[in-house]
Parts: structure tokens; C-alpha cells; sequence
């Protein structure tokens, strides 16, 4: 049997770095929503063995892919509930890798749902969030598939079910971002006034009732990446001066987006940055919440 599944991104509409834990990582208060910007996976379940393949060059066709590892786990923890454990896994990319939005474990959770689904749903949707969170923080995200409030590591979700939609310009500006880099060139002298605004200020008044989320943008990770990869800061700018509205960083870089309402006016502003960009290794994509 084959299977074809789109592995929807991701953009963080705002993120706060609310503290650095014991462990290395980072607490984090952050609103993701996913957008309709997307892999393509094919499975073939009547593989005799697991297997990842993908065109991209920065996309390992080994072990170390995600969703090769999301396989191997679903595997060793039906244990011998299922027959042969083979999978064939052949990933068409269109999320840019090493961009912010998520596009490894969006995959990783494509297959955990794919696979649980194939085989009866063994597990509850709880069982495989928690089987998916030992793999990647945001694979618990995908795998609920709607937008959400996170915290902790991103691990912690609570459902928004009442988010304004809107279209986005998103671009890749060319540079991957290196999300651990990211995180240790984070200064918080620079977060300390803001970090518990979002937290605070939004405690009630988003739960339950249509939330606009225009005009509370924000990503504390924006500042650091600028300051390692200058490409960021450059095409952000850019961007914002050609299309004269605010520009955002999505995680922890290096994609940006801007928000529009109208269909025809995100149509102007794409054709507008495509043609400006035209032979440069800046990607621009037309999107939309998902």
C-alpha cells in the first residue's frame, strides 16, 4: 500500500524566551499555527525494510533524518503488535530546511500519524504526543495539528481555537540557521522587559473568543539570529522597505513573513519580491494558516 501526506509547516506568530533551563534548553511562551506550505511524503507500507529517500542536499537520507528516527520509534514501541516493521519513506521537500519552520518534524510527526493510523491507531493521540516529544519539541504540534499556545520546551500545548486567519508572504532568505546557535547567542538583557508581556497580557483575553493576532507579533530569537547571520537582517529589511509593512522572523530563523488579509494584495506583494528577487537565492512562497 502507498501513501501520499502533506507535512504542513509552521510559523511561530510570536515566541518569548521566558528562561534557560538546567538541562540546555529554554523555556518558551510561543503561539505556532501551521500554514499550508508543504512536503510531500509518499510511504509504501509493503516495504520489507525502513527506509528514508529525499532529493534535497541538506535533507540526510540515513538514520539521522527525523522521520526515519519517528519510524524506528513507532516500531520498538508497538513492539510485536505489528508484522514486519518496513517502511518506505520518500520525502518531496518544499520547506526550506534550517528555516524556522519546522519542516523535520512536521515530517516526524507525518509518520507517526501515518503509521498509527495503518496499523489500527495502536496508540492514543496522547500516547504517540508523548512518544513524539522524546524525537522534537514541536512534533507533539503537528501531530495535534491546529493552532496552540506552547510552553515549556514547546512541549506544553493548549489549543487557540479561535485564531483570526490570515494569508502570508513567507521568504527564505537563503541561510540556514542553526537553531542551537540561535539559542546561545540569546542575550537577555535585551528579553528581560518583554519576556512576560505576551504571558501576562494575553492570560485571558485570548482563551475563548476570536483572537487578531496582528499587532502582537514577536520573536525574542530575532535579534540574535540578525547578529549571526546578517543575511537575515539584510533581506528583512529589504523586505519591509519594498512591501511597506512590518516583516517578521519565524523560530529560530532564517524564514520571514508578512501578514495580509486580502488575497489580491499578498498576489501584488509576491509578484513585487519574486521580480526583485528574480536569480537571487532568495525563495519567496505564498501562504496561508492552515
Amino acid at each position: 500500500m502507498i501513501k501520499k501526506c502533506c507535512s504542513f509547516a509552521k510559523i511561530n506568530l510570536f515566541l518569548y524566551v521566558v528562561s534557560r533551563r538546567e538541562d540546555g534548553y529554554h523555556n518558551l511562551f510561543s503561539l505556532m499555527t501551521r500554514i499550508d506550505l508543504c512536503d510531500d511524503i509518499h510511504l509504501d507500507f509493503s516495504s520489507n525494510r525502513l527506509s528514508v529517500a529525499c532529493e534535497h542536499p541538506d535533507v540526510p537520507e540515513d538514520e539521522t533524518n527525523l522521520a526515519y528516527k519517528a519510524a524506528r520509534a513507532f516500531f520498538d514501541a508497538a513492539d510485536n503488535k505489528v508484522g514486519t516493521q518496513g517502511l518506505s519513506i520518500k520525502i518531496t521537500k518544499r520547506i526550506p530546511p534550517g528555516g524556522g519552520l519546522g519542516g523535520g518534524s512536521s515530517n516526524a510527526a507525518t509518520i507517526l500519524t501515518a503509521l498509527n493510523e495503518f496499523h489500527g491507531n495502536l496508540f492514543s493521540v496522547p500516547e504517540l504526543m508523548r512518544l513524539g516529544v522524546r524525537l522534537g519539541a514541536d512534533i507533539p504540534f503537528f501531530i495535534k495539528g491546529a493552532p496552540a499556545i506552547a510552553q515549556g520546551v514547546g512541549e506544553k500545548l493548549e489549543m487557540l481555537d479561535h485564531l483570526v486567519p490570515y494569508y502570508l508572504l513567507l521568504c527564505d532568505p537563503g541561510v540556514h540557521a542553526s537553531t542551537a546557535k540561535v539559542y546561545k547567542n540569546i542575550d537577555f538583557t535585551l528579553t528581560e522587559n518583554q519576556k512576560y508581556t505576551m504571558n501576562t497580557g494575553l492570560n485571558v483575553p485570548i482563551r475563548g473568543q476570536r483572537f487578531d493576532v496582528r499587532g502582537r507579533l514577536h520573536n525574542d530569537l530575532e535579534e540574535s539570529a540578525c547578529r549571526l547571520y546578517p543575511e537575515i537582517k539584510k533581506t528583512k529589511e529589504e523586505m519591509a522597505f519594498l512591501l511597506e509593512r512590518n516583516v517578521h522572523m519565524t523560530g529560530s530563523g532564517s524564514s520571514l513573513f508578512a501578514l495580509y488579509s486580502d488575497r489580491k494584495q499578498v498576489g501584488n506583494a509576491y509578484r513585487k519580491l519574486a521580480g526583485q528577487w528574480s536569480g537571487s537565492a532568495k525563495k519567496v512562497f505564498l501562504s496561508s494558516f492552515v
